[in-house]
């Protein structure tokens, strides 16, 4: 398992650039006894290639068919990836992230059917979902055709620590402020003009970013601002996300940032000619994905849950503050968790995967398809 996941890290598989791995991963299935399809996810989302479906066919009809699930996609920096192994994890050379997030996932559910394909261990039918796109808005779960799938339970591998089952993930809101002030000479009349940059940084230094409260989150990037530095900016463009566990909090925040935005924008005026001109903005938000709060009774929970304790694995449900397929699974109609399958330092070039971990996550989705 171990061999598996550094050779998948080491194709490069940025989001809808993940036609490279799935070439590797589809006939590693199909090798496994899958029945495997490539969906037409891809061409909907500009990507080269779509999500990978497979089904096993179980050897025990009277087990609910169960989905295992996990994302081809990685974020920059993560072409090139050179694995460092060392003797209790695998991590990045600290030049790119390692792509943990989330090919030991892909490498946990390869490994698990290889098993049960070894053992002829009883199971029932084990459909697969390898997605593109998630890292950019879960774009490939968005366009997976579930009505073709009959398992109603999923597990998704897509998280940290093989200790925590996700049930609980936040929605998501995406914001983009557009603020539109006066040009003028920087040396000859800087008053004469009102500038976009310093409104947008007076809105930002005044509203709530980062840690907003225990279910809330919030971050924001300028991503154009200005041009020569002796124009007064007459344009900035803020972006950013909100997320929270509670849609009401979720609200609350997005509410606070454009008021930010407002008033910082009313209070932005000049006077040209006689006449007075002000700031104003352009705003747009949208919402990602929808949050997911899966009661701790539920079948799926219990069924995961039972299978760490008859491996010996601790395992608690928890909250997370990402989002993952999971999240859209869970809205299109098929009951969905996240186990985290060892990754640590995610999105980042210190990225590493915990093999204790890694190896404790498939124990359990190992016994959870034989349940």
């Amino acid at each position: 398992m171990a061999d598996l996941v550094t050779e998948l890290v080491q194709i490069d598989s940025h989001s809808k650039e993940e036609r490279s791995v799935a070439d590797r991963l589809a006939p590693m299935l199909r090798e496994l006894g899958a029945e495997v399809r490539i969906d037409d996810a891809g061409a909907k989302v500009g990507a080269d290639v779509g999500n990978i479906i497979a089904r096993v066919k179980g050897n025990r009809p009277d087990m609910a068919p169960l989905l295992l699930s996990a994302h081809m996609d990685t974020v920059p920096p993560g072409r090139g990836v050179k694995p460092v192994r060392e003797a209790d994890r695998i991590r990045s050379d600290g030049t790119t992230i390692l792509g943990g997030d989330d090919k030991s996932g892909l490498a946990v559910i390869v490994e698990t059917l290889r098993v049960l394909r070894e053992r002829s261990l009883p199971h029932g039918d084990i459909e697969v979902a390898f997605t593109i796109c998630e890292e950019i808005g879960l774009l490939g779960a968005k366009h997976l055709d579930v009505d073709a799938l009959a398992a109603r339970w999923a597990i998704v591998l897509d998280s940290p620590t093989a200790s925590s089952l996700f049930t609980r993930a936040p929605s998501q809101d995406h914001f983009e402020f557009v603020v539109h002030g006066l040009e003028a000479h920087a040396g000859v009349c800087p008053e004469q003009g009102i500038s976009a940059v310093k409104v947008a940084a007076q809105a930002i230094a005044c509203m709530p970013v980062g840690r907003v409260d225990a279910q809330t989150t919030s971050n924001v990037v300028i991503v154009e601002g200005g041009g020569p530095t002796n124009v007064v900016p007459n344009r900035c463009v803020v972006v950013g996300e909100t997320r929270s566990l509670n849609d009401e909090r979720l609200e609350a925040q997005n509410a606070a940032m454009r008021r930010c935005f407002q008033e910082a924008a009313a209070a932005a005026r000049a006077t040209v000619d006689g006449r007075e001109r002000r700031a104003w903005i352009e705003e747009r938000l949208d919402r990602t994905y929808e949050r997911m709060d899966v009661p701790d009774d539920a079948p799926i929970v219990r069924r995961v849950l039972e299978a760490a304790k008859s491996v010996n694995h601790s395992v608690k449900t928890a909250s997370i503050g990402g989002g993952s397929d999971a999240n859209v699974f869970n809205r299109r109609g098929i009951q969905s968790v996240n186990l985290g399958t060892g990754m640590r330092a995610i999105h980042t070039v210190n990225e590493w995967i915990d093999l204790q971990d890694f190896y404790a996550c498939a124990d359990t989705v190992l016994a959870a398809c034989t349940m």
